[in-house]
């Protein structure tokens, strides 16, 4: 659905982004991570056909950007760092005003405006001007705005951005919704664990990518597999028990808490069980040991300096 062939941007002697060829498939949502300044924003714009790119080629929904760009925005939906209401409008009018462009007829504009403020928690509020809202709530009315021709595909900038807990989540499941039907999603985050709930890929970045792949296929390649196992007082026995275990790597005990590198859990993991109850040990917990997206990202991206 998106695909890249080294896709360049600079400005004056900046690089903003460099060389990237990416692709993302019909229906995932893909998440492109990085720091402030990465050049995330820039290649969403770039993808969006809001600006130029300065060398390389991409397609969005099998058009190319640089040449079908009226038909690429028709298709997608983007939601922007800042919302860009009209705060004198009240969300109806803003949300007709938009649906116009969009060139929905009177019917469609209000069955899909009705729609999406009663999904998005706005209901209520729908005539008041837009002035009056919280930040949280024009956030809420630009992902509205985003969706109200049904597009193929969406770019979504920090869309729980100022959201609380409750409305947070709202978006989440709704992100998750999109997917269901069919949908493309380029979701832009600072928010890591929003990334790993949401997103079927992630696209480490920093003026060039870094990683793509899978959040669990990301921490296999930094970490491995580990299992940790908690028991009851820890005596010599048991641990001359797991050393004998040619399979178990780099075990590392951290109080009555082991953690034990195995190529194939599944498997390993009862052998490692048996070994410690034979030798006396009384388990009390075992359970994968899972690092974060959060640790993931942050080796990736601490050996990379911004250019």
């Amino acid at each position: 659905m998106i695909q890249t062939h080294n896709l360049t941007k600079t400005f004056d002697k900046f690089t903003a982004v460099a060389d990237l060829s990416l692709t993302v498939e019909a229906g995932e949502i893909f998440a492109f991570l990085g720091p402030n300044g990465a050049g995330k924003t820039t290649t969403m714009r770039m993808l969006a056909c809001l600006i130029a790119p300065t060398s390389g080629q991409a397609t969005v929904a099998g058009l190319r950007v640089g040449h079908d760009d009226d038909a690429i925005r028709a298709r997608i939906g983007i939601l922007t760092e800042a919302p860009g209401l009209y705060e004198k409008l009240n969300a109806v009018q803003n949300l007709d005003f938009f649906a116009r462009l969009y060139g929905l007829d009177a019917a469609t504009r209000a069955k899909q405006i009705a729609r999406y403020l009663d999904i998005l928690g706005l209901g209520e509020r729908q005539q008041e001007p837009v002035g009056n809202f919280s930040k949280g709530m024009k956030q809420k009315l630009s992902i509205a705005r985003a969706l109200l021709h049904e597009p193929q595909v969406v770019f979504f900038d920090e869309p729980t951005s100022a959201l609380d807990p409750e409305s947070a989540k709202v978006v989440r499941d709704f992100i998750a919704e999109l997917k269901s039907e069919g949908r493309t999603i380029f979701l832009c985050t600072h928010n890591l664990d929003e990334a790993d709930r949401l997103a079927d890929r992630v696209g480490v970045f920093k003026q060039h990518l870094i990683q793509v792949d899978t959040p669990e296929n990301l921490r296999r390649k930094l970490y491995g597999q580990r299992v940790l196992f908690r028991v009851r007082d820890l005596t010599d026995a048991s641990k001359r028990a797991l050393a004998a275990l040619a399979f178990a790597r780099d075990i590392q005990f951290n109080g009555d808490t082991i953690s034990i590198a195995l190529d194939a859990p599944d498997e390993m993991t009862p052998r490692v069980v048996n070994a410690l109850v034979d030798a006396g040990a009384a388990l009390c917990e075992v359970r994968p040991e899972r690092a974060s997206l959060e640790e993931v990202y942050l080796d990736l991206v601490k050996t990379e300096p911004l250019q």
